[in-house]
Parts: C-alpha cells; structure tokens; sequence
C-alpha cells in the first residue's frame, strides 16, 4: 500500500522475475502473504549485478529440460496474471538498507529488522526478502557488509535476518523441480512467521501449477 515519500510497505520483496521469484511469489500467494516482486538486484557487488532477470543453468540444459522449465514459466505467469500478483518486470533494486535491530537469540524468532528495498521510483519496505540467482560469495560479502558474521550454513545466516533464497546453487543452478521445492519449503516458513496460528490450516499440497 502507498505511504507517504514514495515509500510502500509489504511483508516481502522478492527479488527477480524470472522462475524462482515468480514460483515463490506464487506460493506465497497462496498463502496469503503479500509480496511485490521486482526484476533484479544491482547492489551484489560493482560491475557483477546479480542477475536475476531469469533462471540460466551453468551446466548443459537438456531440451527436455528447458522444455519444462519454460512450460512452468508459463503457468507461472499465468498465475501470477489471474490472480494480480504485483510483479514489476522493469523494476530493479539499487540499494538494500537494513532498518531495526539484529535477529532474534534463535534463528526461528522472527527478525527485529526490516528491509528498505530501494529502487528508482520509490522505498519497498518489508519484513522478508527473497534472493534468487546471487552467486554465494556475493551473498557473504553483502552480509559482511551490514556487519553480520557468516558461518558454514549461508542459508541460516539470512534467514535469521529476514532473507530467503530461492534458485541459488552453489555451482549449478537447481533443476525447476528443486527450485519449485525450495519455493514451497521458503513459502511455508514466511507464512509460518507472518500467519503462525492459520499455517496448519493453510492449502497443502503440490504446487497447483505444476503441470501434470
């Protein structure tokens, strides 16, 4: 919703419009929890954007498999269609700013901190942030960067401060199957914060748009 300053508040920004961010926006959705998704993130490091546009392996795709991943890009976008999701397809993220305090004592509290989501034509604030297709090594320097001591586990570094990743590889990218359920499993724990006492109530299931 619209505040004043050209500032909107959600409770997640996801950040790419390509597979994964279209596949966990779903999710969400179906969940109820709002997010805005926006097409990439141009903050990962000086002359290296991140890009999260669209899902590219590194590895050799067979046709079958960019057949599938572009038939569910289809229904996701459908989805997304039908069902209003705000998805900013020429929007890029230039700066990300961490505003309140540092994460709870246990990484399953949810974070003291939001996320102002700076971009050319406003401030996104929110609760939760989805990263799709940013190499690690510019994950930890970021998280470097706002003071935050990484570990083994990357992944529980972010999540313990609000920050999701979805479609992210270590070398390769995820296949859409693996991708879809990285999307459902970060839906289930966003919606889990955001809605705890309806979560178990919420639909379950395979992701509706996969096709059969």
């Amino acid at each position: 919703m619209p505040m004043n300053g050209g500032t909107e508040q959600t409770t997640t920004v996801v950040i790419g419009t390509g597979l994964s961010g279209l596949a966990v926006a779903a999710e969400l959705r179906r969940r109820g929890v709002d997010s805005i998704v926006v097409d990439g993130l141009d903050i990962l490091g000086a002359g290296q954007p991140a890009n999260t546009a669209s899902l590219q392996r590194c590895d050799a795709a067979d046709s079958d498999s960019l057949r599938e991943r572009n038939e569910i890009l289809r229904h996701l976008r459908i989805y997304a269609a039908s069902h209003g999701m705000d998805v900013r397809n020429t929007t890029r993220a230039v700066q990300l700013t961490m505003v309140g305090g540092a994460p709870g004592e246990h990484s399953d509290e949810p974070p003291a901190c939001q996320w102002e989501v700076h971009t050319p034509t406003g401030i996104l604030l929110a609760d939760h942030i989805v990263l799709t297709r940013c190499a690690h090594s510019q994950l930890r320097r970021m998280l470097n960067d706002f003071g935050i001591t990484v570990g083994r586990n990357l992944a529980a570094a972010m999540r313990a401060i609000g920050i999701y990743l979805v479609g992210v590889g270590e070398l390769i990218t995820p296949s859409p199957k693996e991708v879809l359920r990285q999307a459902k499993t970060v839906g289930q724990a966003i919606s889990a914060k955001v809605n705890p006492e309806n979560e178990p109530s919420i639909l379950t299931g395979s992701f509706a748009v996969l096709p059969a």
